[in-house]
């Protein structure tokens, strides 16, 4: 028995290959005013208020919100939004502070990485690259096969051809732009993202009449919004540390820091991106658990189109498919430049080429050949949260060593690998096997049994916490 799709495939890759068109063409065009290496790594330090506060929205925000908050909601509830939403929009909060700071120490510079250089010595700051490339990469080959499985939820259209008119439309402005090039389609993709928003919000409160509403969730599974219910504290907490954790280490996130025009420009674009983004991804939440209360067999991640699209009308489903696009094209260039960048940046002290390398020309090859995988993978449809849960992981391990370093001037380098070790180590222990069930330490080197159902229910929450805030205990033992 044949699928029923929402639109027909020639259609819906019409729309792709148009859209991405656009994007490339608008890339292009503006990149030819703006050239050289100043531009391409931080836009010639000269960015806006607008420009900037879409950028750093826009490229905060991917084609996840789509699926990820509406899959929490439906078994962490409130709680599990609430946090979802606060961690996303939390480092526009923390970025003030230490932008302040490492944008005055550091003012000719347009990376994390090198300020993490001064710091400490190489083999740590290699550490630091390596995890943050990895944990960028993730996010590429998420968003990658996010667009993709919407394309094919809607149309049928084979995930690899989404894939790879995504993944090459956004190479060829961004590889030729940079940063310019991304932060000003980010500005255009941040209008159509917002302006489908506020259509779609409209639309699924008018068609679903009372049922959008608080009141209808604590009708039909008032555990979702209930103060008592575990796993929303749980789940809220999860995601706050996690996502904070991991945007935190964003490159994209660092360039901006450095491409705004003067820290006034910088503050106000944060707190306006931070107040922008915590609804968003509410409202995206919430759409899960109206989905899930009103047929509990749905799918948790597809909360925010099955309400949209059950009418099945053409054109909702070709809005879809542009807000899906933006969303993913505005992370992918931002991916792809903020990885470029740190090669660029930081190729010369973690590789030992030769003196007259081109490390910009370096930058492209491994663009291209981490491209090619994530094509792979999106290609194959492969269920990536455990490899994103994983890259949390890593970053959870990082933060306090990383951020508690540029006030306490106490730390050297073997202090910090310490910290970051014990961190690591704890957070594997306990980290979930993919099927959640066990960990290393809970179910396999020693019985589920000793533990409680508390600790075998908790281990990804538990597994965050120990890899955050297990390195305390290195630094409050190195003072005595």
């Amino acid at each position: 028995m044949n699928k029923t799709y929402f639109l027909s495939q020639s259609t819906s890759l019409t729309l792709v290959i148009i859209i991405s068109l656009i994007f490339v063409f608008l890339g292009l065009y503006n990149s030819k005013k703006y050239q050289g290496l100043n531009n391409y790594l931080t836009a010639d330090r000269n960015i806006g208020l607008f420009s900037l506060t879409t950028s750093l929205t826009a490229s905060a925000l991917g084609a996840w919100i789509l699926f990820g908050p509406a899959s929490a909601a439906s078994w962490g509830g409130i709680g599990a939004i609430i946090g979802y939403s606060l961690g996303t929009a939390f480092p526009m909060f923390f970025l003030i502070y230490l932008g302040k700071k490492i944008r005055k120490e550091f003012p000719k510079g347009s990376s994390l990485i090198e300020f993490m250089r001064m710091k400490f010595g190489k083999s740590l700051f290699k550490l630091i690259l390596l995890m943050t490339i990895f944990y960028m990469f993730i996010f590429l080959c998420a968003e990658v096969t996010a667009v993709a499985v919407l394309i094919n939820y809607i149309s049928g259209t084979e995930l690899w051809i989404t894939a790879l008119i995504v993944i090459v439309s956004t190479l060829v402005y961004t590889l030729y732009g940079g940063l310019r090039a991304s932060i000003f389609t980010d500005n255009i993709q941040m209008v159509v993202i917002g302006i489908i928003l506020l259509i779609s919000i409209a639309y699924i409160n008018s068609f679903t009449g009372s049922e959008f509403s608080f009141n209808f969730i604590k009708e039909k599974n008032p555990q979702l919004l209930s103060t008592s219910y575990l796993p929303s504290y749980t789940a809220g907490l999860t995601f706050f540390i996690a996502v904070a954790a991991t945007n935190l280490f964003h490159q994209g996130n660092w360039q901006r820091v450095y491409a705004a025009k003067n820290f006034e420009t910088l503050k106000k674009s944060l707190i306006i991106s931070f107040f922008i983004i915590i609804p968003i991804v509410f409202y995206m939440g919430f759409t899960g658990m109206i989905a899930f209360s009103i047929d509990p067999t749905n799918r948790p991640d597809l909360g925010f189109f099955i309400l949209l699209l059950k009418d099945q009308t053409e054109l909702l489903s070709i809005i879809v498919i542009i807000l899906g696009l933006a969303l993913t094209i505005s992370t992918v260039d931002t991916l792809v430049n903020a990885i470029s960048s740190l090669i660029v940046v930081d190729g010369k002290a973690t590789f030992n080429l030769d003196k007259k390398t081109n490390y910009l020309k370096v930058s492209k090859y491994m663009i291209l050949f981490l491209s090619s995988i994530s094509f792979i993978v999106a290609s194959k449809g492969f269920d990536i949260l455990y490899l994103f849960l994983l890259a949390d992981l890593f970053c959870c391990a990082f933060v306090l060593t990383v951020f508690y370093s540029f006030y306490n001037k106490n730390i050297n380098e073997k202090t910090a690998y310490v910290s970051i070790m014990v961190g690591l180590i704890g957070g594997f222990l306990i980290f979930p096997v993919p099927d959640f069930s066990k960990s290393l330490l809970v179910g396999i080197i020693l019985p589920k049994e000793l533990f409680g159902p508390f600790v075998a229910q908790s281990l990804l929450f538990l597994s965050f916490v120990i890899a955050t805030f297990l390195p305390l205990i290195v630094f409050k033992a190195k003072k005595f």
